[in-house]
């Protein structure tokens, strides 16, 4: 991965001090002994969360392939019941006499949930008050922009739509960086191995940029760096380095640390690489699985890098199945499918399957209602957590019923979230180590619903 100038300009400010912090910046978080990473693998697009946790009770599934039957019928049987990976999950009194399923594409999730290391979300999205078909036309506050998909993700990445500038990833990790806790690794609280919105900029945290190889590259410098011309490869890092700026300008300053910080937060990260363990775990050469791999190699070096608190952000699309979803989602799940479980398995050769919680995010659900071969922009959806720590073999939230008309249908089976963005986010902070009053300050909204929160960790 290379980085233009412009995107280098964004990584840089990974590297800025930590001086001159707000006043609200003061809090202490609750524990950030040990190590503990958070993993947001954002699925572009819109995951249609009826193709991920499918009915699999008999009448539930008969309504469910009435209504998608089209839809179905370009799946061949890879939709049909007996081919479906059934889930038996603690609670599954919650749900009656009602089951679920994964897609067929889904073994190793399927295990993992067995196994009580993933537990399911229901029926998450973005929320700013409870809401239900009732009450969704009548003055309710509802969730700016809804179905845009540049809006949806900003306000799942930040509660608010484009044009949002902190997110709850970043927010989380200024309450750890203006603890100290992560001083020597301040550059690397937040990475990304994505473009990413707002998720991880917070008014101290700024996200470094990962490529697949190391650290994100200046592609300036590296060509000198190969064509062997030694002297204009000193030239091109002090320019951007700007180690002979003397300007007054106090905008040109600060940019000209921000360069200088973040050239020496890209020579401190390919340092620590160079004595890394590593892994012999093998990822599939996927978008997802590169990017997966990528996060293992980083937590492999965070002794080196000083960091106890990190929060990666991964992108993977694809997901906006309007059309031919039959063809394109099957393999877009057993990409997720194949990279979760060699991102396990580099998480136990690491000794870190305890350490590290991943979660599933999107733009949006999808509807239930089909436009043929295809489904329409939704707003609740199904999500996955993994994780040692993961209170797993559980479905957390709702999964309502496949059929039209019930009280969290906006029309079309497009789910009314059960649950808001911030209930989903509230359990992540808190096994990260935030105190109530920082998981308060990152989600404006979370003071709006139930108080308790998800039982999502051992």
């Amino acid at each position: 991965m290379r980085l233009d100038r412009r995107k280098f300009l964004a990584s840089a400010l990974a590297g800025s001090a930590m001086a001159g912090l707000p006043g609200t910046l003061t809090a202490h978080a609750a524990d950030t002994g040990g190590y503990k990473a958070l993993v947001c693998v954002f699925l572009f697009g819109g995951l249609d969360g009826h193709d991920l946790i499918l009915p699999y009770d008999q009448p539930s599934y008969d309504s469910f392939a009435g209504i998608r039957q089209t839809l179905l019928n370009g799946y061949g049987g890879g939709r049909s019941r007996e081919n479906l990976l059934p889930l038996n999950p603690d609670n599954a009194s919650s749900f009656g006499s009602r089951q679920f399923a994964l897609p067929p594409e889904m073994p190793f999730i399927k295990a993992l949930f067995d196994e009580g290391r993933v537990a399911v979300i229901g029926n998450v999205g973005p929320l700013i008050e409870p809401v239900t078909a009732a009450t969704v036309e009548g003055g309710v506050k509802l969730p700016p922009r809804l179905f845009s998909h540049n809006d949806q993700q900003s306000v799942w990445q930040a509660s608010a739509p484009e044009g949002a500038q902190l997110g709850w990833g970043g927010l989380f990790a200024d309450a750890v960086l203006a603890s100290g806790a992560n001083s020597g690794g301040a550059a690397f609280t937040t990475l990304a191995t994505a473009g990413v919105g707002p998720f991880l900029t917070g008014r101290i945290a700024s996200p470094y940029q990962v490529s697949l190889s190391g650290s994100a590259g200046i592609t300036a410098i590296e060509s000198f760096e190969a064509l062997g011309f030694s002297s204009f490869l000193e030239a091109a890092k002090n320019r951007f380095r700007a180690d002979g700026f003397t300007g007054s300008n106090i905008l040109a300053r600060d940019m000209a640390q921000k360069f200088r910080s973040g050239i020496d937060a890209n020579t401190a990260f390919d340092a620590a690489r160079v004595g890394a363990a590593g892994f012999s775990t093998a990822f599939p050469e996927s978008s997802l699985g590169s990017q997966l791999k990528a996060v293992a190699e980083t937590m492999s070096i965070r002794g080196a890098l000083s960091a106890h608190r990190q929060i990666f952000f991964v992108g993977t699309g694809g997901f906006d199945s309007h059309s031919g979803q039959a063809d394109t989602v099957p393999g877009l799940l057993s990409q997720i499918d194949g990279a979760f479980s060699a991102f396990d398995g580099a998480l136990k050769e690491l000794g870190l399957s305890d350490q590290v919680t991943t979660f599933t995010a999107s733009d949006f659900g999808r509807t239930l209602a089909v436009n043929g071969d295809g489904t329409d922009h939704g707003w609740g959806g199904h999500h996955l957590v993994m994780g040692g720590a993961v209170r797993g073999r559980k479905i957390l939230g709702d999964i309502p019923e496949p059929l039209f008309g019930h009280d969290q249908d906006a029309g079309g089976g497009r789910l009314i979230p059960t649950l808001a963005v911030e209930q989903f986010a509230d359990p992540l902070g808190r096994w990260w180590g935030l105190t109530s009053d920082e998981i308060a300050a990152a989600l404006p909204n979370r003071a709006n619903f139930d108080p308790v929160s998800l039982d999502l960790f051992i």
